[in-house]
């Protein structure tokens, strides 16, 4: 029962909630904007009137949109797939995948149920909704404008596929770089006293104050003339680093190494040491108890300092928009590229709807991860 001292006056409850209510409309809004503005004609998604916008009466007379029968079964599909991604593919990971593989257990979940989620989305719930407006009547008429043209067009037309399949290369690399190198580094790092290891950690966090562009004007030179440089040690054969996503990848994860350090550091800090020994005395190497014990125990923070490196590969700029070629771009400098040299109505709703898509992926991760996330974040902030 809860203490009535500690109780929050009802005044404070509505002053807090309301402002933290307003702080999430006011988060939430331009992303929810341009999405709305994604799937209308240029004729509404630039009309001054907020209402037209959202309605889209050009887009529905001109092209199609939803019924209410549409906006309901989607969106009972939509929770009912959420419930299930945070309540149900959890409990099937944790069943069928051995503790060792989780990581794989959890990519291979996690790409079925994004996979069925998709032919649900665009296959199974069209098909029932054409057989089930014309049954319906004026339930079964379209009341929202809706195209889904501007996607295809930046996704099929423009090549924005290849961008998005450059920029998992780039965040898969980092990711999987940096949380290889990190477990290993925080590990040592935490059950090491010494005065070297203090010297290192402070070192890093220099290294990962320095802005972005010192390190990458740092970079630029050696790419652009590394053939010449490495023609002695591999002939004719070297390659050229500039543009290439694995050489992106390398400074990617130098930059982001000393925070994925500090933060694993941090996690592992908080496992008590007697569990390396007591893990030791059962017939463990070194290395044994850290794979069999400690990593399955610190398991949400290892999510937690992954999804922190995946957000900084994926929403990087500056370095992916110097260093890649036209070839090898990831979404987000492609989305700028768009923005800057777009000149007619279509083409801005078409980078809008460039921008848009490019937070899909973040979703889902949250989504699956989301118990995992919090669950490293508690055990990061709270010792002992």
């Amino acid at each position: 029962m809860s203490n009535p001292a500690l109780r929050q006056p009802i005044g404070l409850k509505i002053l807090s909630n309301g402002f933290l209510a307003f702080w999430c409309l006011v988060a939430s809004f331009p992303i929810l904007w341009i999405a709305v503005m994604s799937f209308k004609t240029p004729v509404d998604a630039f009309d001054s009137n907020p209402f037209r916008v959202i309605f889209g009466p050009h887009t529905r007379d001109t092209i199609g949109g939803i019924s209410l029968v549409d906006i309901v079964l989607g969106l009972l599909l939509a929770w009912f797939l959420i419930r299930q991604a945070i309540l149900w593919l959890p409990r099937k990971v944790a069943e069928y995948a051995p503790p060792e593989g989780s990581a794989i257990g959890w990519l291979v979940g996690g790409g079925a149920y994004a996979v069925v989620t998709l032919l649900l989305f665009s296959v199974a719930l069209p098909t029932v909704l054409d057989f089930l407006n014309p049954l319906l009547g004026p339930l079964g008429s379209n009341i929202l404008g809706l195209t889904t043209g501007h996607y295809e067009a930046v996704w099929v037309d423009r090549g924005f596929t290849r961008n998005f399949m450059n920029s998992m290369i780039v965040t898969s690399g980092v990711v999987i770089v940096s949380l290889t190198v990190g477990t290993l580094a925080g590990y040592g790092l935490a059950r090491s006293d010494s005065l070297v290891a203090f010297w290192l950690l402070v070192i890093a966090l220099v290294f990962r104050a320095l802005p972005h562009s010192v390190l990458v004007s740092g970079y630029l030179p050696y790419f652009i003339t590394s053939a010449e440089w490495l023609r002695p040690i591999l002939g004719e054969a070297a390659p050229t680093l500039y543009g290439k996503p694995w050489a992106i990848i390398a400074v990617l994860v130098a930059i982001n190494q000393p925070f994925t350090i500090w933060m694993l550091r941090a996690f592992f800090q908080n496992i008590p040491a007697e569990l390396d020994e007591a893990a030791q005395v059962d017939g463990c190497s070194q290395f044994g108890a850290f794979r069999r014990v400690i990593v399955p125990v610190m398991w949400p923070g290892v999510i937690t300092t992954g999804l922190f490196s995946f957000l900084l590969a994926y929403n990087d700029f500056l370095v992916t928009s110097l260093l890649l070629d036209a070839q090898n771009m990831t979404m987000v400098p492609a989305i700028a590229n768009m923005f800057n040299r777009e000149t007619t109505a279509s083409d801005e709703v078409q980078a809008i709807a460039a921008a848009v898509s490019i937070t899909a992926p973040l979703f889902i991760l949250v989504l699956v991860f989301q118990r995992q996330i919090v669950s490293g974040l508690t055990a990061g902030a709270v010792k002992g």
